[in-house]
């Protein structure tokens, strides 16, 4: 078995497929390590999920994306992106986690669940999904509490607190609603987030106006119990009865693991990972990053339509050290 490769790609997402590709295309030897299913984030996202790009802007490698409306569906992505690794004969290896990254006199040292393998070059195009936003109260190791949404049958008949006002906060609110679900909705800032997909936002606000989703603004969740929770709003601590807590509060790149490979972060709130904009490069020489990882808490910034390009600019600039590439 070969442990030896030009390119090594941490992560199985479109962004990490779409660096595969360009390396395959460029003749280049690359692996890539994937530590859950194929696009695992995209797995993870709510099962009903619709995109908001259409679904040109989320097309890699050149390969035509054919969905049923103009913004496609989880499922329909799910599905492209398997048919774009699986026609291309991707090397990919799946649910093998990299623990670490080092840095020695020839390239890189790349330890994963499985393997030690070598690579000249290596790129990290993590995402940000796996790890979330905590809100550090008491009562969230709570079995009640979930900080990913899925579908909404399971809260059919449940008095459900989702936290946030993003897309998929609404989105949860709005389906569990739908399926029968007592929703109470706990916002941070004064409303429903400006960035909530414009043919929802509408929805959402009328059922708050007219009383079916109750909404604490300007509020937080303060604490958990088996049985109900405590609401920090401006009128003063409420306590409602309580089945369930969505906490969809944001998540966040895996920052530890990013210090480990000596990449260097802001020291402010943002956490921003340093690399040259105009090549991808840490900077840690031959250490690149693709994707939304980029982005640091800044999680809104980079999405697949505006960070596949971060392939081409990688492998543009790798092969600035093989001539024989140059015209590939």
């Amino acid at each position: 078995m070969n442990t030896n490769y030009d390119i090594i790609i941490v992560g199985g997402g479109p962004i990490g497929i779409a660096c595969a590709l360009e390396a395959r295309k460029a003749g280049m030897s690359y692996l890539v390590l994937e530590k859950g299913c194929l696009v695992n984030s995209l797995y993870n996202y709510p099962a009903n999920m619709t995109f908001f790009s259409t679904s040109e802007k989320i097309e890699i490698g050149g390969v035509p994306f054919v969905s049923n409306n103009v913004k496609p569906t989880r499922s329909e992505s799910l599905e492209y992106y398997r048919r774009v690794a699986v026609s291309n004969h991707l090397n990919i290896r799946l649910q093998e986690a990299v623990a670490e990254v080092r840095k020695v006199p020839h390239g890189f040292e790349i330890v994963s669940t499985h393997h030690t393998w070598l690579a000249t070059h290596v790129i990290l195009a993590t995402g940000f999904y796996d790890i979330p936003v905590l809100l550090d109260i008491p009562g969230e190791d709570l079995p009640k509490v979930t900080h990913y949404y899925k579908e909404p049958h399971f809260y059919a008949m449940q008095k459900v607190v989702v936290v946030g006002a993003s897309n998929s906060a609404v989105d949860a609110a709005l389906e569990t609603w739908r399926k029968g679900a007592e929703v109470t909705m706990v916002i941070r800032g004064e409303g429903i987030g400006a960035r909530v997909k414009y043919w929802v936002k509408p929805d959402i606000d009328n059922r708050i106006k007219e009383g079916s989703i109750k909404a604490y603004t300007h509020s937080s969740l303060a604490a958990i119990r088996p049985g109900e929770v405590d609401i920090l709003t401006p009128d003063g601590v409420q306590t409602i009865p309580n089945d369930y807590v969505i906490a969809l509060t944001g998540y966040q790149p895996n920052f530890a693991f990013l210090r480990q490979t000596g990449i260097t972060l802001s020291d402010d709130d943002r956490l921003q990972p340093l690399y040259n904009p105009e090549t991808m490069e840490t900077n840690i020489k031959n250490l690149y990053l693709a994707g939304v990882v980029c982005g640091g808490m800044n999680t809104h910034i980079w999405f697949i339509e505006n960070s596949r390009v971060h392939a081409e600019m990688i492998l543009r600039h790798i092969k600035q050290s093989f001539p024989a590439l140059q015209n590939t």
